[in-house]
């Protein structure tokens, strides 16, 4: 699956998708379906490139996909997956109308299993090169988001 914006409500993970888009029809059809999510939060520079890393939280989700056809769960995934995007920005912004609902197509895959792997520090170099006049540290990563008024 390319990359969307999504929402996890308990055991599923709801996913935007364009309404004629392969992904749609391939998770209709009830296969299972396999969903990665990588949050990068710093490049790891060390003394020595081969120590290079980055600091991230990841996960893979397996679970069978299926299209959401009733009209309650849709709009409610909806919600979910635009409060996921920018906490508050549901009551702020216009709903969709009816024509925009028609145009959406929202995806749930249930989870059947999962794994995350993370990494979290300070770069970490063979004891010789601690000696080294090189700079090692973290280059933090963040999101700004701007909002125009």
């Amino acid at each position: 699956m390319i990359s969307t914006i999504h929402a996890l409500v308990n055991e599923n993970i709801y996913v935007h998708v364009v309404k004629y888009s392969r992904t749609l029809k391939q998770s209709a059809s009830g296969i299972t379906m396999c969903i990665t999510v990588t949050l990068v939060d710093g490049l790891v520079v060390a003394r020595s490139l081969f120590h290079h890393s980055m600091n991230y939280r990841s996960s893979i989700v397996f679970g069978q996909g299926r299209l959401v056809t009733d009209a309650k769960e849709k709009f409610e995934a909806l919600m979910a997956i635009a409060e996921n995007l920018i906490h508050g920005r549901w009551d702020e912004a216009q709903e969709p109308d009816k024509k925009e609902l028609r145009a959406t197509s929202v995806v749930a895959i249930e989870i059947e299993s999962a794994s995350a792997k993370t990494r979290n520090g300070p770069p970490v170099d063979d004891d010789e090169d601690y000696e080294l006049s090189i700079w090692a540290g973290i280059v933090h990563i963040k999101i700004s988001i701007f909002i125009w008024n």
